[in-house]
């Protein structure tokens, strides 16, 4: 290998200059000072510790591949310092010549660290110490944009993906930088999972349903904040091919829960409890209310049905009590029984059905309307209560008592004279009978 000496190569760059003439050297060249290429280089160049400068208004090194076989790349690359145009960008970039596109650019006055790759193929984006990945570092809400601009032919749109002192956040900057999601720090670990079965955790890690909620606090809170309307709104809604239920159960005593929801043979609702203890291995057998077929029915644990109410009948199997302490009573008057049983006998007692019942169920009783009408008792002309008919008939049944006492009494002394009586008339009859045997 030849080597020409830097003076000499100083003297052929002046030589070159002045006639303007390329200068091609068909071996090796080794140039062991700085290099100063460019239209502005100027002789006694100060390099300070530069090896090579370029040195001119329109800054380039291009890599211009020669390659023709169709099995080697012949893409040419370019290192751009600077846009040449006036008012253009202070800038250095990396252009794909062949491509005509510039996949890298950096700006002059970027920020020192802007990006960073550390040994560990870490990327630092604001930081020379990345301990992860991906690592970018702020003063102020560091952020990632995910941007669609629409030349796929999809609609635009913008999400931001941030951090900061307050928040977690996804910002849909499309539609009014609203944040549809947010963490706050120092959310426990858990708050919300979703496991490989697509099961979701909010404050649990081991979710065993659709949706599983854990955590310290009671309260789960579903809130309709609209205004304006008075309709009633669903706020939950079950939907099941084989009905809908929600359970409740107690942790620490395992074996007893309460079910509520849709009956899944029929189009009942159901509120059941479920004692496993009984040994019944179906839980809608054990204590339940069902709303079914237009009737309401309880049975306890053992399936006795206790209960049933219909459009027109409320069927007991038992004894119906009503609350008749005088601890829950005012206004306590006596009645006068003998005006009651002569209001009684005013009122008609007759023979009918219940519309919704048809024809061939008969009951006998009073109509609301004159039961009212005569004694004025309950809220309104259209029902009767029990406990009301109860007391009109003991209320009849004392005043036919004094009068059977009364009429006794009577009976008694009418018995008395006609004893008086009957005694006088043997009395006659004897004497008579003595003065007709002289």
């Amino acid at each position: 290998m030849k080597k020409i000496a830097i003076g000499s190569i100083a003297a052929l760059s002046v030589y070159s200059a002045l006639v303007l003439a390329d200068v091609q050297h068909l071996d090796d060249v080794i140039i062991t000072q700085s290099l100063c290429v460019g239209q502005d280089c100027s002789n006694g160049e100060s390099f300070g510790f530069d090896t090579l400068r370029l040195k001119e208004n329109n800054l380039r090194i291009k890599f211009q591949d020669t390659s023709t076989s169709a099995s080697f790349p012949s893409n040419d690359w370019q290192l751009t310092a600077n846009d040449s145009s006036n008012g253009g960008a202070n800038r250095f970039s990396i252009d794909d010549i062949t491509g005509s596109k510039t996949p890298f650019t950096v700006e002059a006055g970027a920020p020192t660290n802007s990006l960073y790759v550390d040994d560990g193929g870490r990327i630092g984006f604001g930081t020379a110490t990345p301990v992860v990945n991906l690592h970018v570092k702020e003063g102020n809400s560091p952020t990632l944009r995910l941007e669609q601009d629409g030349s796929s032919g999809f609609a635009s749109q913008t999400w931001d993906v941030a951090g900061n002192e307050a928040n977690f956040f996804i910002r849909d900057t499309t539609n009014g930088s609203k944040l549809p999601f947010k963490i706050k720090p120092g959310a426990p670990t858990g708050s919300i999972f979703v496991a490989a079965d697509g099961d979701i955790g909010l404050g649990t890690e081991s979710p065993d349903a659709k949706l599983n909620v854990e955590g310290a606090s009671a309260s789960t809170i579903i809130s309709d904040t609209a205004t304006g309307s008075a309709d009633v709104r669903t706020l939950l809604t079950l939907n099941s091919e084989h009905g809908s239920n929600i359970k409740f159960e107690h942790r620490n005593n395992a074996g007893k829960e309460w079910t509520v929801g849709t009956y899944s043979s029929g189009n009942g609702f159901l509120i059941s409890r479920a004692d496993t203890a009984d040994g019944n291995a179906d839980p809608h057998d054990n204590y339940n209310l069902l709303l079914n077929d237009n009737q309401f029915v309880i049975r306890n644990m053992a399936s006795d049905e206790l209960m049933r109410l219909t459009n027109t009948q409320l069927v007991v199997n038992g004894t119906v009590v009503s609350s008749s302490s005088r601890t829950v009573k005012d206004n306590i008057v006596s009645v006068d029984s003998g005006k009651i049983l002569n209001m009684l006998s005013k009122l008609a007692i007759k023979k009918w059905n219940y519309i919704n019942d048809g024809s061939s169920i008969k009951h006998i009783g009073p109509i609301a309307e004159e039961f009212y009408e005569l004694f004025g008792l309950g809220s309104d002309d259209k029902h009767i209560a029990s406990l009301d008919t109860s007391g009109i008939a003991l209320a009849a049944i004392q005043a036919l008592n004094e009068e059977v006492k009364d009429k006794n009494s009577k009976i008694e002394s009418l018995e008395k004279q006609n004893k008086l009586l009957n005694e006088r008339l043997a009395l006659i009859e004897k004497t008579l009978e003595q003065l007709s045997s002289k």
